[in-house]
């Protein structure tokens, strides 16, 4: 098995590989040279990650990203670049180029008088080289002349100051936070009994869109995304991909969005949004990591958060806690603790309520503790899945030992290890005492995660976001622990919703929840989207059968409404299939049967011919797309339902083209029926509905649809601000939005 392992391991390229800086590099060039300055900052993102720490060409890497940030207008970071470069020893011959960038970045700032300072620099330098009738020489002095003469024009005519518009400023929500649960609302309290385990239940009547939770993971990990695969290639070609994945498009600490990233100065993987969260994540967690990279890629998200989890906590924290559940161990043999109600047992890990995962002054806290408490429910995973998560786990701390890297994950200096002779006494196939506690410690958590995972989503944009309207789906960012919203109990039918901002999950009443009522969060997929059945066998990852109400009254009513809705039609007459495995027309006058196994065949054709006509768009190719898509809305009707989610999903794309191309009439009117649809699945309050509404919003905005827009965007602030509060990013554009058609003269608003 080991020697499996390290096969698998050697396909996980983390580290760093001068070769593939080059080729990035130029990759980088070429993107630059046909003014793709986003791609290139990509790439030269990818070519410094892969540099050595300290060589001359990471500096190389940051200058060339700082031309391109300079192009992309994002002037802070370009500066920002531009003395990363100056760190790393750009050389000085090339200096005044990069200089003279610096003082442009600084004029577009308003900065004046560094630009000028700066200019004075530049102009030392290129006097002191002494050549001054080279061509180079000659366009720096005209650049600098230029540059000059911008910053006496602007300091005699200086830009009137933008008074800031109070309507943009973001509205403060109302927020009493409870003593005994962390970060959560006061009109919540925590719960506890045999049936429901920890749970929490409104203390009072609660309205949509009241915020009852704000929580900062207590440890997340970023997955790399639909791209991780490229990661996993044979080591002995010397070949790499300029796909772009999340790992590269997010900070691996805190989350945030990248433009200009920050390697790892010991990996090619890891990258941050600066230097700052570089320093914390190498000091809290990554100084272990780093060597790790590989075999972390290879085992999966699970062990990479098992292993942040305990590098958080500390040893100390760790030993603990699992020297006490070796104690409740104990207890399970003594017949009167068995039997004893948890809520009577006392100890100084439940807390003096009795809840496993308060402390001693009743406090459930987002801590280790907290997590530690979560069920790992050992008894009900299979014996196959225990033995692979051992052995997992086993390799993880073999690797840290043979590394040398236990001093530092117990939290010891490096050279205490060479001091201490029991770790000098230990060979390689023995786990030190210390690591067996920490591996313990891990296992409990990779079995946590099986049930209390929390993926951290975002609306990522679709195509190039570069149009009147940007279209977006979720996308799973990072797998991490939350301890207080995993005191929340499923339902398939939740009133609550969960949003994510970085690391730090925001919970919000979706709908009215009396006092008393317990609030639900939903682990799968909702009833709307999936019948009852189909829900069941996706929810036994968790361990239990759904009893929800929404499903014991789909039980109850035999309602198949679901599968109605996402039917198939004949592709003969258009009535409705019926059937298992082979499907049948409902029309007794029509003999047309086919199968499933066909159907479902024909479903995913469409969904690919789709994803080409959105591929198409992406490379300017509208015409050709809209006439993809109209051969899709033709194929959708011949045997899919009428209000099938696919065919939603065709008007949604014809809406987004027509809308690239300016036609907004046309793509006002696919977008309406996509919206049909989309409520008949998920309800008129549905955060779907919302986002949809959002675009109609924007369409009919650029449109110059006046009345109608404002009428949208109220319905789309009704909803979005349900989900979202009203400091989101949609919300504030909306508003936006509102105050500019509100703004026009009289008479248009009149008119139209």
């Amino acid at each position: 098995e080991e020697a499996a392992l390290q096969r698998l391991c050697r396909r996980a390229r983390t580290g760093k590989e001068p070769a593939a800086a080059r080729f990035y590099r130029e990759e980088g060039n070429r993107r630059f040279g046909r003014c793709c300055y986003g791609a290139a900052v990509r790439l030269y993102s990818q070519a410094a990650s892969h540099e050595l720490p300290g060589s001359p060409e990471v500096s190389l890497c940051f200058a060339n990203r700082s031309a391109a940030l300079f192009h992309l207008g994002s002037f802070e970071v370009c500066l920002e670049d531009i003395a990363r470069a100056q760190s790393h020893g750009y050389p000085d011959r090339l200096l005044p180029k990069v200089l003279l960038r610096k003082a442009e970045c600084l004029l577009c700032l308003g900065r004046l008088q560094d630009a000028a300072d700066t200019l004075a620099t530049v102009e030392n330098k290129i006097t002191m080289d002494g050549v001054m009738t080279s061509p180079t020489h000659q366009t720096l002095l005209k650049k600098l002349s230029q540059l000059k003469s911008k910053i006496s024009e602007k300091e005699s005519c200086p830009e009137p100051k933008q008074e800031a518009h109070g309507d943009t400023q973001r509205e403060s929500e109302i927020w009493e936070e409870n003593g005994s649960i962390s970060g959560a609302s006061s009109s919540l309290s925590l719960k506890f009994n045999t049936e429901r385990g920890r749970h929490l239940v409104a203390c009072q009547d609660i309205l949509p869109g009241q915020n009852l939770l704000k929580e900062e993971a207590f440890v997340s990990v970023l997955c790399p995304g639909e791209g991780d695969s490229l990661l996993l290639q044979d080591s002995s070609e010397n070949t790499w991909d300029t796909q772009v994945t999340n790992a590269d498009l997010y900070c691996h600490r805190c989350l945030k969005e990248l433009l200009a990233s920050v390697p790892c100065r010991g990996c090619s993987y890891a990258k941050y949004c600066s230097q700052n969260c570089a320093d914390v994540a190498w000091e809290q967690y990554h100084r272990t990591e780093c060597p790790l990279g590989a075999l972390l890629l290879t085992l999966g998200v699970f062990c990479h958060v098992a292993l942040r989890t305990v590098l958080m906590a500390g040893f100390a924290e760790v030993s603990r806690l699992v020297e006490w559940s070796h104690d409740d161990d104990k207890d399970l043999c003594n017949a009167e603790a068995r039997h004893k109600h948890p809520s009577e047992s006392l100890d100084a890990r439940t807390g003096t309520k009795g809840i496993p995962g308060c402390n001693d002054n009743g406090q459930y806290l987002s801590s280790y503790q907290a997590v530690f408490n979560l069920l790992p429910h050992a008894e009900k995973h299979c014996p196959e899945h225990k033995f692979l998560c051992m052995l997992s786990v086993v390799a993880i701390c073999k690797k840290m030992q043979e590394a040398g890297l236990e001093a530092a994950v117990l939290n010891q200096k490096s050279s205490e290890k060479g001091s201490d002779p029991k770790l000098r006494e230990k060979t390689s196939d023995e786990l030190s005492p210390e690591l067996k506690i920490m591996a313990e410690a891990m296992l409990r958590h990779v079995l946590q995660l099986q049930c209390n995972a929390q993926a951290i989503t975002i609306m990522q944009e679709l195509g190039s976001g570069e149009g009147a309207v940007v279209s977006k789906k979720p996308v799973r960012l990072a797998t991490a622990f939350f301890p207080v919203l995993s005191l929340l109990n499923h339902s398939c039918s939740p009133n609550i919703s969960v949003s994510f901002s970085g690391t730090a999950a925001t919970v919000r009443a979706s709908q009215p929840i009396p006092s008393g009522q317990e609030i639900f969060h939903c682990y799968g997929p909702h009833r709307c989207r999936v019948r009852v059945a189909e829900r069941q066998q996706l929810l036994s990852q968790y361990f239990f059968e759904c009893r929800c109400q929404a499903c014991l009254d789909e039980l109850e009513s035999d309602d198949n409404s679901v599968s109605v809705r996402n039917s198939f039609c004949c592709p003969s007459c258009q009535a409705s299939m019926q059937g298992e495995d082979v499907l049948s027309c409902s029309n007794e006058a029509c003999a047309l049967s086919v199968s499933r196994e066909r159907l479902l065949w024909r479903s995913g054709h469409l969904q690919q011919q789709m994803k080409k006509a959105l591929e198409l768009l992406r490379d300017s190719k509208a015409d050709e797309a809209i006439k993809m898509l109209l051969k899709c809305q033709m194929d959708a009707k011949s045997f899919l339902s009428p209000e099938h989610l696919l065919m939603g999903e065709v008007e949604d794309h014809l809406a987004q083209v027509y809308a690239t191309l300016g036609k907004w009439q046309e793509a006002a009117r696919h977008l309406e029926r996509s919206i049909q649809i989309v409520e008949r699945h998920h309800g008129p309050s549905s955060v779907e509905m919302g986002h949809e509404l959002f675009k109609l919003a924007q369409i009919l905005f650029n449109g110059f649809a006046v009345s109608e827009a404002l009428s949208t965007i109220q319905r789309a602030e009704e909803v979005l601000s349900v989900y979202h509060g009203p400091q989101s990013t949609q919300i504030q554009e909306l508003h936006e939005m509102k105050t500019c058609l509100l703004e026009l003269p009289r008479n248009i608003l009149q008119r139209t």
